[in-house]
């Protein structure tokens, strides 16, 4: 049975249009579908700053059914603008959890549909792409809903990053002799904890913090953050990026880092079809040879055809399911970075050699 019994809506831009049944607030939600094809660690995809402004299908059938902990998150809030699921589940069976997930997304004012034939709907996103959406638990009207979905704004173009990210500095770890300036364009808490436990210090600054104060930290390499929407109109970002590499010292930068190491460096990006998410994504070291399971979520990517054009730029990794380019490095700097999410929460960890790759070289740089 349904958490609530409260009728809800769903309809897509292209006018598809799916019925359930209300979970977590009542209310109504706007914000780009997407899909996320993993079957476990639904709070920490929740909370991932690089979901604000989606509504996003958990496409595993049953969602919730672990409950929910104060500590499985990776920011300080839900991030997601709304969710879809076929069986959203407010009953939990792990002794561990702390609460249900209706609870949870209710307090967080999260508003979500169950019932909903998801198999079928990401059926249809693979073939039509990413759309906006709209989720309304106050009105089934459909002359209404369309009205509102047609005011909102497309992800293309659209810089969400500064809204999510920290809004004051702050630190994690002690001062070993390794301090890494953060550029939190919406940052993931294990990220830096993965940095924490290499023995490094991390300082973590807002989105447009002025060079000047990052530099008073005194670090020893920069690492570019995750994030939300489009990175092309990052201009600050790009900006500030682009100043970093001409320190040369040690840089890494992940998803929408790996976007602004590519514009830095005069590589442009596209909005994807309809993006990669989900645990199991499989991607090529092109320099090891050897290939990696990863963890994935994005929804815009380094144009290939741009970057074939920038000799001093080496691909290093790319998706062996659409050949799409993953990971890039700076030719003649130390400055690499990768589209997936090395540090997976939730995902396998066959990608933590990167925080090792790039703390190394901090070291020998320092």
């Amino acid at each position: 049975m349904p958490a609530n019994s409260t009728p809800a809506v769903l309809l897509m831009a292209d006018g598809t249009l799916a019925r359930g049944f209300a979970f977590g607030a009542i209310g109504t939600t706007t914000g780009e579908i997407c899909f996320n094809t993993g079957m476990t660690g639904y709070q920490e995809v929740f909370t991932d700053p690089s979901y604000f402004g989606q509504i996003l299908i958990m496409n595993t059938a049953h969602v919730g059914n672990y409950g929910v902990k104060d500590t499985d998150v990776e920011s300080d809030s839900v991030k997601i603008s709304g969710l879809i699921g076929r069986n959203l589940e407010a009953q939990y069976s792990r002794k561990m959890a702390d609460d249900s997930l209706d609870t949870y997304l209710k307090a967080n004012n999260i508003v979500s549909i169950s019932g909903v034939d998801t198999r079928a709907l990401v059926e249809h996103i693979r073939q039509k792409g990413a759309m906006n959406c709209i989720i309304s638990s106050e009105t089934t009207d459909v002359e209404v809903l369309q009205k509102k979905l047609a005011a909102v704004p497309d992800m293309n173009g659209l810089e969400l990053a500064s809204q999510v990210s920290t809004t004051t500095p702050y630190v994690l770890g002690e001062d070993t002799g390794v301090r890494i300036a953060v550029m939190d364009y919406g940052v993931k808490k294990n990220i830096l904890q993965c940095m924490v436990d290499r023995g490094a210090q991390v300082k973590v600054f807002p989105a447009k913090t002025p060079l000047a104060e990052v530099e008073a930290y005194q670090p020893h390499g920069y690492f570019i953050s995750n994030g939300p929407g489009d990175p092309a109109p990052m201009d600050y970002a790009i900006s500030t990026v682009r100043t970093l590499l001409e320190k040369n010292k040690p840089l890494f930068g992940i998803c929408l880092g790996h976007q602004l190491l590519a514009l830095a460096n005069g590589v442009s990006t596209f909005k994807m079809h309809h993006g990669h998410r989900g645990l199991n994504h499989p991607v090529k070291n092109l320099v090891t040879g050897r290939s990696e399971i990863t963890t994935q979520n994005h929804g815009f990517g380094v144009d290939p055809d741009s970057i074939a054009k920038a000799d001093h730029i080496e691909v290093t990794h790319v998706n062996l399911n659409d050949r799409s380019i993953e990971g890039i490095r700076v030719k003649g700097k130390p400055a690499f970075s990768v589209q997936y999410h090395p540090e997976a929460t939730p995902g396998p960890h066959d990608s933590r050699y990167l925080f090792d790759q790039f703390l190394d070289m901090v070291r020998a740089h320092a």
